[in-house]
């Protein structure tokens, strides 16, 4: 499918200006948390200011939603969202329709796959496959629940567009990491409306350079938030430049109007 005329003067990330709210589904590396000292010892700190959502939220003029906390996993994400009971209160009304967003950007998986071994998984990073129709019917794998997620948002939000992002490679050749990202990549050609950002195949690699300058310990200073921020956003605009038919209609999301049709 072509794009827009190479001629278009949209600045670069300009096109999230379609939107006029966006989910931010992750873990702590979404929710913009610092590691800092807590009495002698090591604390987390979740600061929604910092993360790049919120970041995205003030370079675009788009509002943004932090569904996101540090530890998070698909299957702890869906589970506290669908009973109510988060310590976060965005979670909480993540499957709300009156809080359906019109573009989700989910950012799952780095706690999902440091703990593979977890019961609740199996162990199993699973395939596209494990998405069955009936997402109660979903298999029990990584996969399995990050598709009952976007599932239960496709309820509230049925014509929401879904930017599925990959974990960054670390140069450590990480079996599970580079199996996650193709089950990603499965899950978007199968999926309708979902694309994805494919941060490990196409971002810098995390490795130590990249740690020195982005990084404090396990997660990112504020330059890492702000560096994500603006990669994410040209990622989905250059997305949104391929596709563009795909966009014609977002104006319509969550509106209850549906679109006249032209020739």
């Amino acid at each position: 499918m072509s794009g827009l005329p190479d001629n278009t003067i949209i600045p670069c990330g300009g096109m999230l200006g379609i939107f006029r709210n966006i989910g931010c589904v992750g873990d702590s590396l979404s929710s913009g948390e610092f590691e800092f000292d807590n009495n002698g010892e090591l604390g987390y700190w979740d600061c929604y200011e910092y993360s790049w959502g919120k970041m995205i939220e003030r370079l675009t003029g788009v509002d943004v939603t932090n569904f996101s906390r540090g530890g998070m996993t698909a299957y702890s994400i869906y589970t506290e969202a669908d009973e109510k009971n988060s310590v976060t209160e965005s979670i909480n009304r993540l499957f709300d329709k009156d809080n359906a967003k019109q573009a989700y950007i989910i950012a799952l998986g780095v706690n999902d796959l440091h703990n593979i071994d977890m019961e609740c998984y199996g162990g199993n990073v699973g395939g596209a496959g494990d998405i069955k129709e009936d997402y109660r019917e979903n298999a029990n794998t990584v996969i399995g629940w990050y598709g009952k997620i976007i599932a239960r948002l496709k309820e509230i939000s049925p014509h929401a567009k879904f930017f599925l992002l990959t974990i960054p490679d670390n140069g450590k050749n990480e079996k599970n990491a580079e199996a996650f990202a193709k089950a990603l990549r499965d899950t978007a050609k199968k999926l309708k409306n979902c694309y994805i950002v494919d941060l490990y195949k196409d971002a810098p690699c995390y490795c130590d350079d990249f740690r020195k300058a982005y990084f404090n310990g396990g997660h990112m200073n504020a330059m890492g938030y702000l560096f994500t921020a603006h990669y994410v956003m040209r990622y989905i605009d250059d997305i949104i430049r391929k596709n563009h038919d795909d966009f014609r209609y977002v104006q319509f999301s969550c509106s209850g109007k549906k679109p006249y049709l032209y020739d």
